[in-house]
């Protein structure tokens, strides 16, 4: 049990339906040229109609016309499943969709990260759900086999000792050879699996092409053939067209948060972060505008992703109604979660620094909020300046300094100040015109207030203000 087939059997269904803001409403996929259209596949609810895969167009709409239909794309389908390889990436380094419908990924390994097989089948099942893809699960000893086994079974794990019993119960036509070799096993009588598995092999050999007894063994596990591993791309880019134009930025929202969760969930498979990506706003009447989301630092919660759009979008002058919406990210730096304590105090409420400083950015401006940063300069007015929010390292200073140091020194008129530390001589700036020459004194006011101030150097006084203590 180290391969596990996740078959997606309505994919392009699933792509549309996840698109749809009341996906329980009767759907269906057309296809064919447009005199003779027909259902490609429909939801339950159009099935619930009596709309069936095949019918024709006129045929369903003389059922019952009440049902959407949508234009089948089979690159839709292509789309949809790198987006699940991506997202069984985060389960594993070897992945692969070389099989038709199918997504195989090896477990071997990953059973000591994600626990045992119930378990890593629980969590995979409540993930592809969220995600809105219906599925079925097998685990067995090679990709094959588990493929060939999706096919009839789901949520079943075969081991070494059990594989051949297993696939022994399988119909020659649902075991993955070609039609015409599943048509001369069934004119030769052959029903199941365990009897082809007991024909000779030079008889298999003569009277099948060569690609049949490397496939029955490669499902017994006798021999391995190479498997086109997945690797998922360095850029995330995926587009949502509409119906109709959109004109309120409240129904954006929804295909919003379909978007920034597909850009999450890619983003846990490489198990990276985003630091920029734009949200290009599509229109009929005019160019296509951008909303630009930066971040200071990496970032992949989907909650974190989507408020953060939703705060530039509703900043953005839209300049027409939005008839489809692209996401692009191409700076995909790794990602290092926050550390958090075991036993965290704070209230549930609160919102890590982080995700606090974007949010704001978001609404505010990229301008509105910035961070302070210690300069190589002794003169107090220049000793700090404006800087990007980026954490850096910055020793602090080994002499005490005011919390609050004010824009312009003012005198200090209280005769009855006490001197508690100092004097600190500061010295600098001949060379640029600003020299200044102070012996700063911590003192305390005669109303018990601590303040920073200074004279001229070598003087006693008169005293000028710079800073408070808190």
């Amino acid at each position: 049990m180290r391969w596990v087939c996740l078959l997606l059997p309505q994919l392009a269904l699933d792509g549309v339906l996840r698109r749809q803001p009341m996906p329980e409403q009767a759907l269906a996929l057309i296809d064919g040229p447009v005199q003779r259209r027909v259902l490609h596949s429909v939801n339950p609810a159009a099935r619930a109609l009596g709309l069936r895969p095949g019918q024709s167009m006129a045929a369903a709409q003389a059922i019952n016309a009440g049902f959407t239909s949508v234009a089948y794309d089979p690159r839709d389908a292509a789309h949809w499943r790198d987006l699940v390889a991506a997202w069984a990436y985060r389960f594993s380094s070897q992945v692969s969709t070389q099989f038709s419908h199918a997504i195989v990924l090896e477990i071997g390994r990953s059973l000591k990260l994600f626990g045992p097989w119930p378990r890593l089948e629980a969590q995979m099942r409540e993930e592809l759900r969220a995600m809105g893809f219906r599925h079925r699960l097998v685990a067995a000893p090679n990709p094959h086999a588990a493929r060939v086994l999706a096919n009839v079974h789901d949520g079943i794990g075969l081991t070494d000792e059990t594989l051949l019993t297993g696939l022994g119960q399988i119909p020659v036509e649902r075991a993955g050879l070609d039609r015409e070799t599943a048509l001369s096993l069934s004119r030769m009588g052959l029903r199941r699996l365990r009897q082809v598995f007991e024909l000779p092999r030079d008889s298999i050999t003569r009277r099948f092409p060569k690609t049949v007894l490397p496939y029955l063994d490669a499902l017994r596990g006798d021999m391995t053939l190479p498997l086109t591993l997945y690797r998922p791309p360095d850029v995330f880019d995926q587009r949502m067209e509409f119906d109709h134009e959109i004109e309120s930025s409240q129904a954006l929202l929804f295909p919003l948060r379909r978007l920034t969760a597909d850009l999450a969930t890619f983003l846990a498979g490489r198990d990276g972060g985003v630091q920029r990506f734009v949200l290009v706003l599509e229109h009929e009447r005019c160019d296509d505008s951008e909303v630009t989301v930066g971040l200071l630092a990496p970032e992949r919660a989907a909650a974190t992703l989507f408020e953060l759009t939703r705060g530039r979008l509703e900043q953005a002058r839209v300049p027409a109604p939005v008839r489809g919406l692209r996401l692009i990210a191409q700076e995909l730096p790794p990602f290092v979660p926050a550390s958090r304590d075991l036993f965290d105090a704070r209230s549930q409420q609160a919102m890590p620094w982080p995700q606090l400083r974007e949010r704001l950015r978001a609404r505010l401006g990229d301008d509105a909020v910035h961070g302070l940063a210690v300069r190589g300069d002794h003169r107090p007015e220049r000793a700090w300046g404006v800087d990007a929010l980026a954490q850096r390292e910055t020793a602090p200073p080994s002499l005490p300094r005011p919390g609050w140091l004010l824009h312009q020194p003012i005198a200090l008129r209280d005769h009855a100040l006490t001197v508690l530390a100092g004097p600190e001589r500061i010295e600098s700036g001949w060379w640029d015109g600003f020299e200044v020459r102070r012996d700063y004194y911590l003192v305390e006011t005669s109303s018990g207030q601590r303040a920073w101030a200074y004279c001229v150097a070598g003087e006693r006084g008169p005293y000028m203000l710079h800073g408070w203590f808190a």
